[in-house]
């Protein structure tokens, strides 16, 4: 796709069996990182193949679309690409690329290399193991332990996480981290909103479901400039985090239907 065109979403029941995992990125502007990104989920999933790569740009105004393309061309025909004509947000990037996936099981990174693909391998083994054990595990949450951001960007994130856990009760040290693994038929009956991929794991135990945090590696940023800082990040959450407890508390009861 070029140009300004958009993506007409399609019907949800798209799933392939034989596609083991979807790996859905949203990236604006960011040219540079999107094709070392693909080659590196290439890599950490050669042995979990088939599965594919969902780029998902937000209404780039540089030439990352083109980058996509050229790396689906030469190096990573795992590659699809979805084009939203004018950006959207990241949260209406990432339901995109869920909403056309062909797995069940979806893992979403940052567009801007911060997050490592070589960590997708754990993120699949923990689920593996967990499934047994625990039936409706259906979030499995990356947990930056050592942050490689600005000092303030640590601070507001530390702000931000200690506030949501404390009022959503939520357990997960890190929400706000970009690499996840999730249930897709599950995320896409979640309430959808602007920023809710802030609020995934209240999100997805108000559904009813497990989970689970595990420790991944997290790297600066070393080339592109970043999209978020403390107005767009911090305050903005705050009116989020309200919503997201009116829905926690709105939530309707669970009802058995038999059928006779």
């Amino acid at each position: 796709m070029t140009g300004s065109q958009h993506y007409n979403l399609p019907d949800d029941d798209i799933i392939q069996p034989d596609m083991k995992i979807s790996v859905v990125i949203p990236v604006c502007n960011e040219a540079d990182n999107v094709g070392p990104l693909a080659l590196e989920i290439q890599a950490a999933l050669r042995s979990s193949a088939p599965f594919e790569i969902i780029f998902v740009d937000d209404g780039s105004t540089d030439t990352t679309l083109q980058a996509i393309e050229a790396m689906r061309a030469t190096q990573v025909p795992e590659i699809r690409i979805l084009r939203h004509a004018q950006r959207c947000g990241q949260s209406s990037a990432v339901h995109t690329g869920v909403r056309e996936a062909r797995a069940e099981w979806i893992v979403t990174l940052d567009g801007d290399g911060q997050n490592d693909p070589a960590d997708i391998p754990a993120l699949l083994a923990a689920l593996s193991a967990h499934q047994k054990e625990a039936g409706d595990l259906k979030l499995i949450m990356g947990n930056r332990t050592t942050r490689k951001d600005t000092w303030l960007r640590r601070v507001s994130s530390r702000v931000a996480n200690s506030v949501r856990r404390r009022l959503l009760h939520d357990g997960t040290p890190d929400t706000g981290c970009g690499i996840k693994l999730f249930h897709r038929a599950t995320f896409l009956e979640l309430p959808r909103f602007n920023h809710m991929h802030r609020f995934l794991p209240a999100l997805f135990q108000r559904a009813g479901s497990q989970v689970l945090s595990v420790p991944v590696h997290h790297r600066a940023r070393t080339r592109g400039i970043s999209k978020y800082g403390v107005r767009n990040r911090l305050f903005v959450g705050i009116t989020d985090l309200f919503g997201v407890m009116w829905l926690i508390r709105r939530k309707p009861a669970r009802v058995e239907v038999t059928e006779r």
